[in-house]
């Protein structure tokens, strides 16, 4: 069974920093491309930045220079770290791998 499970939200400053976790088993993980999605209140899932299984990176205009995306194959893990955090950062973020997400981990970022 495939399960994803994100951690490392929270409620920070503009400004602040967080970085976000997604745990990945019931997989082949060093085999599959992974991505970060979030969805802000009231608005629809938004692609944010992806990872292929080589390590290639790729991230959205609106995160490009603060965000940084990286895995740790032999861990199962992949991480999100999120610099200079604005109040549009604001949403649920989930870990994607194929058409598999987690359950979503809120960040919150206040003016």
């Amino acid at each position: 069974e495939v399960q994803l499970v994100e951690s490392g939200g929270g409620l920070v400053q503009s400004g602040g920093s967080l970085r976000l976790s997604c745990s990945a088993s019931g997989f082949t993980f060093s085999s599959v491309g992974m991505s970060w999605f979030r969805q802000a209140p009231g608005e629809g899932l938004e692609w944010v930045s992806g990872i292929s299984r080589t390590g290639r990176t790729s991230y959205a205009d609106s995160v490009k220079g603060r965000f940084t995306i990286s895995r740790d194959n032999p861990q199962n893990m992949l991480y999100l770290q999120m610099n200079d955090l604005r109040v549009a950062d604001t949403a649920v973020y989930y870990c994607r791998a194929g058409n598999y997400r987690g359950q979503g981990t809120q960040v919150t970022v206040t003016a």
